[in-house]
Parts: C-alpha cells; structure tokens; sequence
C-alpha cells in the first residue's frame, strides 16, 4: 500500500480528485451538516475541514473517507473493479487469504509531539463536532477505534465505538451487547478488575475500517491489518495503560474505566437513521494521558439518515463477508450479495443465487440471515435469480413485484438477534426483533416455463453498448 498514516491518505486522495478541502467551517452543526450532504451522495467526497471557527490554524477533521469505491479500494490496496459487484468479488476473494501477521514494536512516533497528564489534559483542545442538533454532545468518536485487553484471554480488540465528551478529562463510551468490546467491557465489570482503556480518534482509514467489521472473535484487529497490508502493524506500548496503541495515530488517549457512578451518554443520531436509542446511564473513562501529533487530525464517520458513510463501505465490506459464510456453510451457487446502503448495510439484504434444488432459495435466506456478519438487526431478506444484480434497486424491485407471490413465498424468523438501536422495536422490548424472508427467485417446480424476459440478449447488449456507448453516454456504455 501506498500510504503510511492518515496524512499520505490524504494527499493520495486529493491526488486522485477524491478529496475536497474547506477552509473556515463552524464545528457547531456545520461540519456535521456538510458530512451529511456529501455521505448522501453515492461516489461523494471525502471533506478535510481546516481553520475551524474558535480552533488554531492546523487542527483538522476528515469525514467521509470510505464512501466511494475508489477510496475504499485505496485503502485496502485493491483494485475497484467497474462494478459494486466487482468490488464485493475482489475483497471476498482477498479476505479469504488474510493471514494474521503480529504487530511490531516501535519506540519512535508523532504521536509523543505533545505529551499531557492527568490535570492538564482537556479534551476540548480539539474541533470535535457537533455532527446532529438533537446530540446530547460533541462526539469525538465517531471514526474511532477503543483498544481493550480480554481481562481471560488477554487478546486485544480494536472497536469502533460511539465516544462522547463529557468534560475536559472524562469521556462517554456506549458500545452496543453483544459486540467483542462490550464482552470484554462486561467480564471487567463483573470481575472488578481494574479497566484499563486506550481510544484512538484519528489514524488512517484501514485502522477505522478494521475496527468497524467483523474481525474475527479473538483476532485482534491490528494483526488483521498486517495479514491484510503483508507487513507487521507498526505500535507502540501505552505508557499508561500497557495497551498496542497505532504509532501512526494523531490524537490517542489512555485512561481507567468507572463503572459506579455512570454518566449519561447520548442521544447519539445512529446507523438506522433514528435517534434510537436515548440517553442513559453508561460507564465512562478518566483520561489520564493525552497524545496527539502537531497540526492534529480527527477522522469523523457520524452515521445518520441513510445513505451515510458507513452504509456505503459497509455494504461492500460486509455484503463479502456474509457471502463468504454461506459458501463456508455449504450453499452452492451464490453468485452475490449486496447489503443495501438505505437500509444501514444491516437491515436489508438481497441475495443471488443459481437455483439448484428445491428449497435452495430457502437454504440461502435463512443462512444469509443467520451467519455471523449477517444476523446483527437485520429486518429483510431477499433472494434473487442470477439474472438480477442484488446491487441495481430497480433489478431486485422488479424481481420481488414480479418473481414473488406473497401468500407462499414471504416468511417469517422469530426472536431473532436485534439490539437498542432498532427503531421499529418498543423501548421495553429491545434486544429481538423478526426477519421477513421473501423468496423472488423463479418458482422452482416450474422455472422452465416461467414467461421469458422481454429484453435484447446480453451478447446483443454487449456489442450494441460497444459500437454506440460512447456516442451516447461518453462511456463504453457499463455502469
């Protein structure tokens, strides 16, 4: 890969005409606002924020790195492919051969430029956003990632988890059940062992995206990082916390967990869209050492209204992962998945496959929904002929109005896995929800005589968009 820290990031993507550079934007609302417009739009770019109102010349924040196809490429040193499912394919493939590689030890990083303890730390020193009106704070952890020892296992995670400003020296941390920090949050609180933690809120995009997908339990993610680059993670020994913290970081913190006396956390405008999950009572972190580089930088992903950032690199990353699962899990003939951005990249899910045998469309839904990267709140999933692209809304619309007779081919899974955030699911009832699988492939018993499509070949369509593409559209004539 190209790129060493976030900084080359971001001269390789302003060199690619993927970045653009505002000068003089309000923290206040208006940065989070910008975000949103750009995260909106499919392809949109990534924004550095520099001179912010009320903050030195130099402090930064970056938002929306992953949400093009180019960036995300670029960050895990793949090529982009002319399609989503290309893409999907590309990293499906490669995840398949990631090897974990241990990390490296160094003694040396930008992160020691400015060195603060204990009563001279204030966490305010830094542009944090106030990315959404209704906020309950500024929200410096929103491309973040917390680093946590298993109190038993000893490995380490890296999770991307909300992180919330409650004063100068002390920060709110809510982490949804069921995710591998939350475990390890909960064994310390049941042990009362003491609870060490480090966050990191800014470093390069690979170091964020593997703390925001499903690494798996017991991988820690900077080894996944080094299977992935074929090089060993570069880190450096908390010298507070004993804790890997990323040597290439901008701004790290290391502190001790308080589980009496929680604090209120949130609200925090999430993945689903919603304000979901309201405040509450949550543990919260004393911040005993404060590191950052000169001229720092925070990396911001505040999610929201769908399409958002992280519905965007999401879909490709995780839509890989459960096609993955099932081919693992035995379901022959799965020719994509795709996750879709407006529904978070959890909440609806399209499969295509090639039918085989009775009850395959069946087999594929059900597995789809249940495997590891697939079960989390998830609401809808659809399974399609391998004449429909599970990315084109319109392909897979077409194919449920057409393909789908609701009386036979609409079931439902009970008291499956959901969580605080899901919307739809009354505050006293959180933690299951239902999955609707709807079957729009061909009826099985009679797919040969299923009416024929009304449409040119592919072979017609291919050599028409080949000779005329270019007239038309100014392309070859693909999407």
């Amino acid at each position: 890969m190209e790129y060493q820290d976030l900084r080359d990031w971001i001269q390789i993507a302003e060199e690619m005409g993927e970045l653009k550079t505002l000068k003089g934007c309000d923290w206040n609302l208006e940065i989070g606002a910008i975000t949103e417009i750009v995260a909106h739009k499919e392809d949109g770019p990534a924004v550095l924020f520099e001179d912010i109102k009320g903050y030195p010349k130099g402090y930064r924040v970056l938002s929306n790195s992953l949400s093009s196809r180019k960036r995300l490429a670029l960050t895990l040193g793949l090529p982009s492919g002319e399609t989503k499912m290309d893409f999907v394919k590309i990293w499906k493939d490669n995840y398949k051969s990631i090897k974990p590689v241990p990390a490296k030890f160094v003694k040396k990083s930008g992160l020691f430029e400015n060195v603060y303890k204990d009563g001279d730390i204030d966490m305010f020193k830094f542009p944090t956003p106030l990315w959404h009106d209704k906020d309950g704070g500024r929200y410096i952890g929103t491309g973040s990632v917390d680093i946590t020892r298993d109190p038993d296992e000893g490995w380490v995670n890296y999770g991307t988890y909300r992180v919330m400003i409650h004063d100068k020296n002390k920060l709110g941390f809510y982490i949804s059940p069921g995710k591998h920090g939350r475990i390890q949050r909960e064994k310390y609180a049941a042990s009362g062992k003491p609870f060490k933690i480090a966050m990191s809120f800014g470093h390069d995009p690979l170091t964020f995206l593997a703390g925001s997908i499903e690494v798996p339990y017991g991988v820690p993610e900077y080894e996944f990082i080094g299977g992935l680059r074929g090089a060993p993670f570069e880190m450096i020994e908390g010298e507070y916390s004993g804790l890997p913290i990323p040597a290439n970081a901008e701004i790290v913190i290391e502190g001790d967990v308080h589980f009496d006396n929680p604090k209120v956390e949130g609200p925090f405008g999430e993945w689903t869209g919603y304000y979901a999950s309201a405040e509450r009572a949550e543990p919260w972190v004393e911040v005993k050492r404060l590191y950052h580089r000169n001229d720092p930088i925070i990396l911001g992903s505040p999610p929201g209204r769908p399409p958002a950032e992280l519905g965007w690199y999401r879909s490709y990353l995780r839509s890989a992962l459960i096609w993955d699962e099932m081919e693992k899990a035995g379901v022959p003939d799965v020719k994509g998945v795709w996750l879709t951005v407006s529904g978070g990249s959890r909440l609806m899910m399209v499969v295509s496959i090639k039918q085989r045998y009775p009850g395959h469309a069946k087999q594929a839904a059900v597995v789809a929904s249940q495997c590891h990267a697939g079960a989390y709140l998830g609401r809808f999933v659809v399974v399609v002929d391998d004449d429909i692209d599970p990315s084109n809304t319109d392909d897979v619309i077409w194919a449920m109005s057409s393909r789908c007779e609701p009386e036979q081919d609409i079931d439902i899974l009970r008291r499956c896995w959901s969580g605080p955030l899901d919307p739809i699911i009354h505050p006293t009832k959180k933690g299951f929800n239902s999955r609707a699988i709807i079957d729009a492939t061909r009826p099985y018993e009679w797919m040969k005589d299923f009416p024929p499509v009304a449409e040119s070949s592919k072979e017609v369509l291919d050599a028409t968009a080949k000779k005329w593409g270019a007239e038309l559209f100014g392309t070859n004539g693909k999407k």
